[in-house]
């Protein structure tokens, strides 16, 4: 499991290593809409949730948007995006390609986890969480943290023109021809969503990117690489019981 240095209460980035699951899901899958053994799965769950002193967990039925739910104890909502300030609450969201955004205002205490492909990034899922970490936390942008986990980079996300024209009409340059396939284009997410950090009062010092491909790095799983057959990781945060003691810069 991946962590950020910039965040400073219990959170991962997992790999597709450690777990039960036979392949194509080898080995830690955590989805249930695969066609992985359940109960492996579940196993793989339970072997995460201990590393977190198993707590409660508020979940997503993600539906590539960014809709945003603040939230006070476990469960599951349909939308791509949790808020929480409720001490001991696992934020959970599944990804593999897309990317997983963790928050953290520790000035607040508050934590959020987002669920980020080229739909939500288009919907203007990150500065829509920003604003309603402002709205119901009264956090200050400036304040937060933000860890961005392994997602597909922009040199191996072809996608169509109709995409890349959604970009720049949103007024970001992200893309470039691809040299291999005419009419397609390559779309670099990561650099949109910095750009959306910055515009949104994210510190460039407070935004960390873990700088890793799903589709080229063979420790994660990968929609698109592996053609649909593929199993699930997890970004997960959580505020501590007790409060940190630590300087906010």
């Amino acid at each position: 499991m991946f962590t950020s240095p910039l965040i400073a209460v219990p959170h991962g980035f997992t790999t597709r290593e450690g777990g039960v699951s036979p392949a194509p899901y080898d080995s830690l899958n955590l989805g249930l809409s695969t066609s992985d053994d359940p109960a492996l799965v579940e196993e793989n769950r339970r072997l995460l949730l201990s590393r977190f002193g198993n707590p409660p967990v508020a979940g997503l039925d993600q539906v590539h948007g960014s809709e945003i739910h603040c939230v006070e104890g476990p469960g599951s909502w349909e939308g791509d995006g949790l808020l929480t300030d409720t001490r001991g609450l696992l934020l959970r969201v599944a990804v593999a390609d897309c990317f997983p955004i963790l928050l953290h205002d520790p000035r607040r205490n508050v934590v959020g986890a987002l669920h980020a492909g080229w739909r939500g990034v288009a919907k203007e899922i990150l500065p829509k969480a920003l604003k309603a970490m402002q709205t119901r936390y009264r956090s200050d942008p400036a304040d937060v943290r933000l860890a961005l986990g392994p997602g597909i980079s922009g040199p191996r996300f072809q996608v169509g023109a109709e995409v890349a024209e959604q970009f720049r009409a949103l007024g970001f340059e992200s893309d470039r021809p691809d040299p291999d396939a005419q009419g397609k284009f390559l779309l670099d997410l990561e650099a949109v969503l910095r750009q959306q950090a910055a515009q949104n009062g994210i510190r460039p010092d407070h935004f960390w990117s873990l700088g890793l491909c799903t589709v080229s790095d063979p420790r994660f799983f990968s929609h698109r690489r592996d053609r649909g057959v593929t199993g699930r990781m997890w970004a997960v945060i959580a505020l501590p019981f007790t409060p940190p003691q630590f300087p906010i810069a």
